[in-house]
């Protein structure tokens, strides 16, 4: 059988499949420790602010502080990826947030907690547009585009896995069966550093791929800048890929982790309403949500993990620009969805399943078609400068949100209003969307 007409899998070598398995397994345990945030901070606020208003409002600002610091670890690692390689920055990235994760379970106050949120989201930041190009630049033409959108879908992996540790933590804590007296949210930090931490020991196995070796070879002696913003910003077809693809890439981060990742706040309301008749004291009702929580995390990225597979899909047969439009589109259907009409806890069983297939297949695009506006080079710092970049603006949505809850009153309907307000950006994402590149079966961009 020719090559050409063997499935994409086919063709990868045993050098092939080791790098997809380990930046699968790096962005997936990035995942995980993104989840787990979002599942403890509820609960970490409650007990570090006792005032239960306050930790309502500053809970939004702590994902602000966490969505900086990706943004920076984003910037700073793409370009030391193609400056001094992608397989060498991977494993200080990993390294960093699976340590500031752990580290996040001792906090005593919001302002240390903010801190390692901030670290950890440095380490974060650097993983996807590290993982990512190092997948394109390693794989053939042909397995690319399923390759990266495979790696993708397998992120939500993480996300379910951190769905899973909430509630068995959540089945212990109402048990009271967790060690040293830890609560549920310092349970959640201390699990969620293992798995990243040990990856680190296997990636000292990585090697940098062939096509940036070469590269970076003929680059030094041509004078080519890798790494550079000045050269990415400074190239008119590259400068206009990079903010057209940041503003279509800050419509998705702000769908998902803007709006979409505050979820467990409506489900937290649910769950005390649900439960609130049953004489459950306060700590039962905490260990209920913390299980539910978790539960509807869950959920969210079944859903998830089918729509990265189905849009990424559709990348690779329809065109990208086409995938990308559908998938915002469907992101803000379901938003408006869950924030206006999920109130029973039966609802979460199929409202928050869409919404996963919506907010997520959004990433199942950009992993196959941000590394295809950018050359050699520039690929790690261009992708991370439209992924990451994002997480600034993106940052701004909690805070949003926060103020706009703040003026209707500051209780939950004030907040799911917040939420439909500022969905309304991602329609933003699909107007751009027609003055980018169609890269649908063309080989990646060089100099």
């Amino acid at each position: 059988m020719s090559t050409s007409s063997q499935p994409w899998w086919r063709i990868l070598t045993r050098e092939h499949w080791f790098v997809f398995a380990i930046t699968s397994l790096a962005w997936l345990f990035d995942c995980l420790d993104q989840q787990i945030f979002n599942l403890a901070r509820d609960g970490a606020m409650e007990a570090l602010i006792p005032d239960r208003k306050l930790a309502t409002e500053y809970g939004p600002y702590t994902t602000s502080v966490f969505l900086v610091g990706w943004a920076a670890g984003g910037l700073i690692f793409g370009a030391l990826g193609d400056k001094y390689g992608r397989a060498k920055m991977l494993t200080w990235t990993i390294l960093l947030y699976s340590v500031s994760t752990g580290l996040s379970s001792f906090s005593t106050s919001m302002f240390d907690f903010c801190a390692y949120r901030f670290i950890t989201g440095l380490g974060i930041g650097g993983v996807f547009g590290l993982a990512v190009a190092l997948v394109a630049d390693s794989v053939p033409d042909r397995a690319r585009a399923p390759a990266l959108g495979l790696l993708q879908s397998l992120s939500t992996w993480g996300n379910l896995t951190a769905g899973l540790t909430g509630m068995a933590l959540g089945a212990l804590a109402a048990r009271h069966l967790l060690p040293f007296g830890l609560s549920h949210w310092q349970a959640m930090f201390l699990v969620g550093a293992l798995p990243a931490f040990l990856c680190v020991f296997v990636l000292r196995r990585l090697k940098e791929p062939q096509k940036w070796v070469d590269a970076k070879a003929a680059g030094d002696k041509a004078g080519v800048r890798f790494g550079s913003y000045a050269a990415l910003l400074g190239h008119p077809k590259w400068r206009k890929h990079a903010w057209l693809g940041l503003i279509a890439c800050s419509a998705g981060i702000i769908g998902l982790w803007g709006i979409g990742n505050f979820h467990p706040k409506i489900v937290g309301d649910i769950v005390e309403q649900a439960f609130a008749g049953q004489g459950l004291d306060a700590a039962a009702i905490a260990d209920q949500k913390a299980f539910w929580r978790s539960a509807g995390l869950l959920l969210q990225n079944i859903g998830g993990f089918l729509g990265m597979l189905s849009l990424a899909k559709l990348a690779q047969v329809k065109g990208r620009r086409i995938a990308f439009a559908l998938a915002l589109f469907l992101s803000f259907i379901s938003t408006l969805l869950v924030f206006r009409y999920m109130r029973e806890l039966r609802d979460l069983y199929w409202m928050l399943p869409l919404m996963g297939f919506g907010q997520l297949s959004v990433f199942g695009v950009y992993a196959v078609y941000l590394p295809e506006l950018f050359p050699t080079s520039l690929r790690s710092t261009g992708t991370s400068f439209c992924y990451n970049v994002g997480r600034i603006v993106a940052a701004t949505a909690p805070f949003t949100m926060s103020q706009i809850t703040k003026r209707l009153g500051g209780d939950i309907e004030g907040f799911r209003t917040a939420g439909m307000c500022v969905s309304l950006v991602l329609l933003v994402g699909i107007a751009v969307l027609p003055f980018l590149p169609e890269t649908k079966d063309q080989p990646l961009p060089e100099e």
